[in-house]
């Protein structure tokens, strides 16, 4: 029963049998995103209340690493052709013009806290952080807003920021 098996499945493939990479070539991986979400880093300049949600002005940024970070920095003469990069990253911010967004007041909070905590705070919460407040009094590792976030932005509709995160600078 094996071998007719075998020889029907032979027949069916051409005679060809799938080598162990092309069969770990066909498994399904996940999106790195849902479809319609993409991610976005850049600088928060603002964060009011706009009714029910908020409105998040961001001034965009690339974030960059290995050979890029690199390549991109010798192109700005930030370092020397050969020279790595600090921390193997490298930021650019060419311009500045800001992109509007809207954030649920539920949409997931994470700032920096007691060095290189992720603390999650509400969203009015860190509109106070960005105009220089510290309503919580909480230990913050970026105290004058200098710091980037990542903004996990939905495009299905309603179109909206699902989560802001603080990333960590050396």
């Amino acid at each position: 029963m094996k071998v007719a098996l075998l020889i029907a499945s032979v027949a069916v493939l051409g005679g060809a049998v799938p080598s162990s990479a092309e069969r770990a070539s066909n498994r399904r991986l996940p999106p790195a995103a849902a479809a319609g979400d993409t991610t976005q880093y850049g600088h928060i300049r603002s964060l009011r209340r706009a009714g029910a949600r908020y409105e998040l002005r961001l001034d965009p940024a690339l974030w960059l690493g290995g050979v890029t970070a690199e390549r991109a920095a010798v192109q700005d003469g930030a370092i020397r052709p050969g020279q790595p990069v600090p921390n193997d990253y490298y930021i650019v911010d060419e311009g500045h013009r800001l992109l509007t967004f809207l954030v649920p007041s539920t949409a997931r909070v994470t700032v920096l806290t007691n060095g290189i905590n992720s603390t999650r705070i509400p969203v009015a919460e860190l509109a106070q952080i960005v105009k220089g407040r510290n309503p919580r009094h909480r230990p913050l590792y970026d105290r004058g807003n200098h710091l980037g976030y990542w903004l996990l932005v939905s495009y299905r509709y309603p179109a909206a920021v699902r989560s802001i995160d603080q990333q960590y600078q050396p």
